[in-house]
């Protein structure tokens, strides 16, 4: 059908795989015949599809792109060789990104078209069901973080960290421009960070670690009222178990600075909840539940106080009721720069992470809360007991840190660690090589079945 309701000749069901090619019966995508682009043309009084588009002939691209048309059998077969030369590893990789087991319920009731056709949920008429699913996603991240406002997703952690910069330094009392971050920090979220301050006076420094954890000393002696936001992780990058947020919360409320808390829906079911440690504003990936290894896609979250609530980025979906007083949902307080003027828009922030949130809240619903704390508690019981397996074995000491941890620990190797982490991939396990005697492993469900086979690997290798 095309756009005006009336039959087409889009698809030929007898030309087999040439079926649906642009120029010859049309395209799903761009369901236009031949005459059909004439007659468009025609009545807007041009010659030709090129003369709509004004490209200066410097970009102008008038070869041939050299990309021969294929049926969908020969696209399946060139894609399936090309990811049949992958190398065959088992990933204990972690630091920030985590291949968790996503149940198929998830994909199940995910992949629904009602929701994957549903980009944003503008008209809340015909997309009550996708606005409840992100109220209730929401609704768990306020349970989780014990803050009063969370909105319907961010892009990833690095994102939202660069988001809650920006509202310290809107809400900031005081005069100020100093971000205050572990030094531990993973570089690709310093990065985001420091792109997002890019142009103002904001500047980014870090403080320093004791022990994998923050170094209370340091930070004091770095804290003053030019500070406008203090950030920590719990668990850190390399999986430590912060144990004084409380201590770091203080120091940041003394001097009239935010006080931003790192994490992840996971970790918060049993880690200290950010809002009893003082946190202004809880930052995350959320990815862990409903997405797994993805590498690279991320689903932020961010939280905060509910005197922030205008200052919240992104999109918010509120409850209320409709004109026969049923419960109804919708977008609101929408102050990005695409719906209000871009001097007084709280973000540039142009989409969200919906269809992912929804994911996020499918898998957190299936687990339970009793469910999402035994998962949790896994995170901290299987890292606990391969450290103590790994530092039996001669040219290894685990865990480096003296802490608690969650999904991940870092191992000191006598042999230098990147040839460790290259003999270990040569057997089929990936690790991370932090340093030249430091290398990081990293437990989740997805891989807790080969956890003798690493352990025997690391024998071989240390």
């Amino acid at each position: 059908m095309s756009g005006n309701g009336r039959e087409t000749t889009t698809h030929s069901h007898s030309s087999g795989g040439d079926r649906g090619r642009d120029g010859e019966h049309g395209s799903p995508f761009a369901p236009h015949t031949p005459d059909e682009t004439a007659a468009m043309l025609d009545a807007i009084g041009v010659e030709a599809q090129e003369e709509l588009f004004d490209i200066p002939e410097a970009v102008a691209f008038e070869r041939s792109l050299g990309i021969e048309p294929r049926s969908e059998r020969e696209i399946g077969r060139e894609v399936r060789g090309m990811l049949g030369r992958n190398d065959e590893l088992v990933e204990f990789l972690g630091r920030g990104h985590y291949d968790a087991y996503v149940p198929a319920l998830v994909d199940h009731l995910a992949d629904r078209s009602e929701f994957l056709s549903s980009y944003t949920q503008y008209q809340p008429e015909v997309t009550q069901g996708f606005l409840q699913a992100l109220f209730e996603y929401q609704s768990m991240l306020v349970e989780l973080t014990g803050l009063a406002v969370a909105n319907c997703s961010m892009y990833d952690a690095a994102t939202a960290l660069g988001e809650a910069a920006t509202l310290a330094r809107r809400v900031r009392e005081t005069s100020g421009h100093r971000v205050l971050v572990p030094e531990l920090l993973h570089g690709g979220r310093r990065a985001v960070l420091e792109n997002y301050i890019a142009g103002t006076d904001a500047a980014v420094e870090t403080y320093r670690h004791d022990d994998g954890n923050a170094d209370l000393a340091a930070l004091e002696s770095q804290l003053d009222d030019d500070a406008v936001l203090v950030y920590a992780e719990n668990p850190t990058v390399r999986g430590t178990i912060e144990e004084e947020l409380a201590e770091i919360g203080a120091l940041a409320g003394e001097h009239d600075a935010l006080f931003c808390l790192g994490s992840d829906p996971v970790a918060l079911s049993i880690l200290a909840e950010p809002a009893s440690v003082g946190a202004d504003v809880a930052v995350g990936e959320a990815s862990s539940l409903g997405l797994g290894a993805s590498g690279g896609m991320g689903l932020g979250l961010l939280a905060t106080r509910e005197e922030y609530l205008r200052q919240v980025p992104g999109r918010l979906v509120g409850a209320g009721t409709d004109a026969a007083g049923r419960r109804a949902y919708t977008l609101t307080l929408q102050t990005r720069e695409q719906h209000i003027r871009r001097e007084r828009a709280t973000s540039n922030i142009c989409t969200n992470q919906a269809w992912l949130a929804l994911r996020a809240a499918i898998h957190a619903a299936w687990l339970g809360p009793e469910g999402l704390c035994a998962l949790a508690e896994r995170c901290v019981t299987r890292p606990r007991d391969l450290a103590e397996r790994l530092n039996t074995i001669e040219g290894c000491a685990a865990p480096v840190h003296d802490r608690h941890h969650f999904r991940e620990f870092l191992v000191r190797t006598d042999r230098p660690a990147a040839d460790v982490a290259a003999d270990l991939e040569a057997r089929g396990f990936a690790i991370h090589a932090v340093d030249e005697t430091l290398v990081q492993v990293c437990i989740t469900e997805a891989n807790a079945a080969h956890v003798d086979d690493l352990a025997a690997a690391f024998e071989v290798v240390a």
